[in-house]
């Protein structure tokens, strides 16, 4: 009876307790809907897609759109893949040309999931994409890089070639210079071929290949050794050309000068002559004049200029005591002391004598 008058009054009203219990199963009630939705509840953001997978196994279509999905909670769950621009770096490679020239060749390429459950499928998560990159991207541009000559890879339009490349490529040790190769198809033409065919192939794994880029082209160790030898022949080769045509332009040069000198000697010579000439004429005249007023001091005159261009220094004259020139020294040797004597050069004067000292000059 006092149960019975616990859990209701008279009036029909429950008790406290029948009301307690009520609430705590509401509560508990509201705690399993919130699991439930939470355990049910997914969202994605602008850069993610997904697909919901149930017992292993993919249920329905890729979601691709942002916002608040829903699955069946504890038995779905949610496997998101990036929707953004992924990159990939290759390994430098050394890859043969078709002209058997072994150069490292560094890539690296720009991909995005386009199908996330074909990419699932095949190849799983990012990791595996790369692997898969790794093969069909290297395998492509060998083949592409094999079969094109190195001018092909390293630019895209035919080279200015200039008159002196010209002399340089038909100088070189190759049968056909690098220089003067013909581009058929070209670096951009080629990374647009390697692209189209890598994205054919990547696009069965739910992948699409964007971008293709070449970062490095080099030679190999042993190519760059034969590159940097055939350089050197080249710079030394150009170094004697340099040397022989300054060689050839300074004989030019000196030559030019030799000849200018020439002229100039030549005109100094012939001017030097022209004044000599005036100076003969007019030492002719003034001569002439002076055999007009003595004609035989003038004849004596020139004996003297005679005797000095024939005669130099320390010379013994040996004349006669019958000669004009003995009688005009020993005269003058009678004249007075104030009396200028002329001299001659080359010939000792003879010293004077006393008058009536009674002594003769004898001949030397």
């Amino acid at each position: 009876m006092n149960d019975k008058a616990t859990t209701r009054n008279s009036s029909g009203i429950a008790a406290p307790g029948l009301a307690a219990a009520g609430t705590s199963v509401a509560v508990a009630l509201a705690l399993l809907a919130c699991l439930l939705l939470f355990a049910s509840a997914y969202t994605l953001d602008e850069a993610e897609q997904a697909i919901v997978i149930q017992f292993g196994r993919p249920v329905g279509g890729p979601v691709v759109t942002p916002g608040i999905h829903f699955k069946l909670p504890f038995v779905q769950e949610v496997r998101r893949f990036d929707k953004r621009l992924l990159s990939w770096d290759g390994d430098p490679e050394q890859i043969p040309t078709r002209g058997e020239q072994f150069i490292s060749v560094d890539t690296t390429a720009r991909w995005r999931i386009v199908d996330p459950l074909t990419f699932m499928q095949r190849v799983r998560d990012e990791e595996g994409a790369i692997n898969r990159l790794n093969d069909i991207l290297d395998s492509v541009l060998r083949d592409y890089i094999s079969a094109s000559d190195l001018s092909e890879i390293v630019r895209s339009h035919d080279w200015a070639v200039t008159e002196e490349d010209l002399k340089r490529a038909l100088a070189a040790e190759e049968e056909e210079d690098e220089l003067l190769q013909k581009v058929r198809i070209g670096r951009e033409q080629l990374v647009a071929a390697v692209l189209a065919t890598a994205k054919e192939q990547m696009y069965e794994y739910g992948i699409e290949v964007e971008d293709i880029r070449i970062k490095r082209i080099d030679y190999v160790q042993e190519v760059q050794e034969r590159v940097f030898e055939r350089m050197i022949a080249e710079r030394q080769r150009m170094a004697e050309e340099f040397r022989s045509e300054g060689s050839g332009r300074a004989a030019e040069i000196q030559g030019e000068t030799e000849r200018m000198l020439a002229e100039t000697i030549s005109e100094a010579k012939r001017k030097a002559e022209i004044t000599r000439g005036s100076a003969d004429a007019e030492a002719t005249r003034i001569y002439n004049e002076a055999f007009s007023v003595d004609p035989e001091f003038y004849t004596f005159f020139r004996t003297l200029e005679s005797y000095a261009e024939s005669l130099g220094e320390e010379v013994t004259l040996m004349i006669s005591s019958d000669s004009e020139y003995f009688r005009f020294l020993r005269d003058a040797s009678l004249t007075d002391a104030n009396t200028p004597v002329i001299p001659v050069p080359g010939v000792q004067s003879p010293a004077p004598t006393s008058p009536g000292s009674g002594e003769e000059t004898s001949p030397q």
